[in-house]
Formats: C-alpha cells, structure tokens, sequence
C-alpha cells in the first residue's frame, strides 16, 4: 500500500473514531402527535358568539378558507369593543392555537378565564398551548384540574403520561398510561407509550406485551402510524432478534414510505446481518426523505469506510459533519 492511501484510511478512520465518540444513540421516541382538529379546539362554531350577523358570517367563511389570520382580525376588533367577553376571548385563543400563535393563545386563554371558568375544549387547548410553548410546569396543573373534573377521559390521562414520559419520569407516566387503557381498551397510542417506558425501566416482557398490543390496534386504525411498529423493532433489534424486527420495520414504512427513521433504522439492522449494499440503500432513501437527518450521513460513512469506498466514506462524513453543526446552531422548532 502506498504512503498516501495508507495516510488516508488511517485518517478516515480517525475520522470514524471521533464522530462514534461524539454521536448520541438513536433511542426509542414517543410517536408525534397530530394537529388538533378544528372542532376540539372550537367545538361551537362562532353562532354562540356575541356578534352581529354579518361579522358572524365573516368569521365562519375565513375558517372554512382556514384563513385564520382574517378571522383573528375580525376578533380582535370585536374584543376591543366588548373587552369583558368571556366567550369571545376563548374563541379567539382556539384561532390563535390553530394558526401556531401558542402565546397569545395562551395569554386569551387566562383572560377568559378571569371572566368565566374554562370548558373542558378550552382548558385542554390552554394546556396544548403551554406544551407547545415548551411550558410542561404550566401545562400539567391545567391537566390534572381536567382529570379531576373529567377522570373518565382517556385522553387527559394519556397527556399526563406524555408529560411524566418527557421528564423521564417513566414509572409514573406507567400509571397514567395504564389509567388511559383502563378507561379506553382501544388506545393504541398508550399502549405504544407504555412499551416505551417499559423498555426504560428494563421491563422488556411488559414492553414486548405493550407493543403487541399497540401494532395490533394500529393495524384497524385508516391511516395507521408508522410509530408503534418503529418502536417495537427497536427493542427487538435490541434484544438480537433482528429477524423479528425487520418485518416490523418494513411494516412502518408501508404506513408511511418516506419516513426517514424507519429507513434509517432498516440501514442499522442492514449493518448488524453485514448485508451492506442494503444498508446503504436504506441509508440513502433516509437521507434523501430528511436532509436535515444527519445520523444516516454517519453509518453511510462507516460502511463505505468498511468497503474500502474512501472517497464516498469522507463525502459522507463530511455531510453528517455540516449537518450536525447546523443542527446544534439552528433554532428550536416550535
């Protein structure tokens, strides 16, 4: 071997070296949830509302357009002309939610509420707000004021859950997952999140149990989530058994063909059989579905260096290189 190439595989395997010192593990992650729909956030329309017909009119035709920046105008303007308005100011803090203005979402919210205490739709949108706003201390009393005055409710259950599970606080998010199943058999979100938190706390039949159950009901649900059998191939792939985990990987993608950890997670079993040419393919079509996802960019950049490909190994590192920079200096989503 020539000085040269000697010189670069033992840089790039310095390379490798340094970046599997500075890469977090790919953990198991609670699915994302959706958007809330416009009937939970304003479940009565805006005939309840204290306004002359025409401005009732206007406000329903810009909600159809989802033109709610029109809608929130018009509801400023009727504020300042009836400022004590209880109902006016909830309705307006259900628009503002709606088009991702969480603040001033939020600040409507406590204002009506000095008016008039909360329904049930308004307060558990307040707490989504505070969420959103990254504000779990502020959201969590607004929960548990809706479970004590609603504890049939799977879904404030579930949310609490959510709130000890982000926290880390895996055994206590276990009883409000469990209270969520109890109250709803069919919640294949909680069922998902107690596999979660049951592979955390190292209770793997449990999670095992959980995630059967998750993936089972996911399989009813038009459309199903790629989440529950993502989670569960994790665990799997985990425990050795990759040829369990691979259906289920495979199973994730048919729910959504472009998610990127799902690609992601097939390159890793791909490596583990040392089936390489399949790992690179899985690896590139999650690269190519995320471009912000750097951890691809890595493995890719590890098997390339494997093969002996040192020029696609380097351009693949350099790329997880740039992306995680700009991911740790861009801002936070919100």
């Amino acid at each position: 071997m020539k000085a040269s190439a000697l010189k670069l595989t033992l840089h790039a395997a310095t390379m490798l070296l340094l970046i599997a010192q500075q890469i977090t593990a790919q953990s198991i992650t609670a699915q994302t949830e959706p958007p809330l729909p416009l009937s939970a956030v304003i479940p009565t329309g805006a005939l309840s509302l204290p306004l002359r017909e025409a401005r009732r009119v206007e406000i329903e035709q810009a909600l159809k357009r989802r033109d709610y920046r029109t809608a929130e105008t018009i509801l400023v303007e009727e504020i300042n002309r009836n400022p004590g308005s209880g109902s006016l100011l909830a309705f307006a803090a259900g628009i503002f939610f709606l088009d991702g203005q969480y603040l001033n979402a939020a600040i409507a919210y406590k204002k009506a509420e000095r008016v008039a205490p909360l329904d049930e739709p308004s307060r558990f949108t307040l707490a989504m707000a505070y969420i959103r706003l990254g504000r779990s201390d502020w959201a969590q009393p607004e929960l548990v004021k809706l479970t004590s005055a609603a504890a049939h409710n799977p879904l404030y259950h579930y949310w609490l859950g959510r709130l000890d599970y982000d926290a880390h606080r895996y055994a206590a998010a276990v009883g409000n997952y469990q209270k969520a199943v109890e109250l709803d058999p069919q919640f294949m979100k909680a069922y998902d999140n107690l596999g979660l938190c049951y592979a955390f706390l190292g209770r793997y039949d449990e999670a095992v149990e959980n995630y059967r159950k998750a993936t089972r009901l996911n399989r009813l649900q038009k459309p199903g989530s790629p989440w529950p059998p993502l989670n569960f191939s994790l665990l799997l792939t985990e425990q050795g058994k990759l040829d369990e985990a691979e259906p289920h990987l495979k199973e994730a993608l048919q729910y959504d063909p472009k998610f990127a950890r799902a690609h992601f997670h097939l390159g890793v079993l791909y490596d583990k059989q040392k089936k390489y040419r399949e790992a690179i393919q899985s690896l590139t079509e999650a690269a190519s579905s995320d471009p912000a996802y750097p951890e691809p960019w890595y493995l890719l950049g590890k098997i390339y260096h494997r093969l002996g490909e040192s020029e696609k190994s380097r351009t693949a590192l350099a790329s997880y290189q740039k992306l995680k920079k700009e991911k740790r200096t861009s801002p936070p989503r919100t």
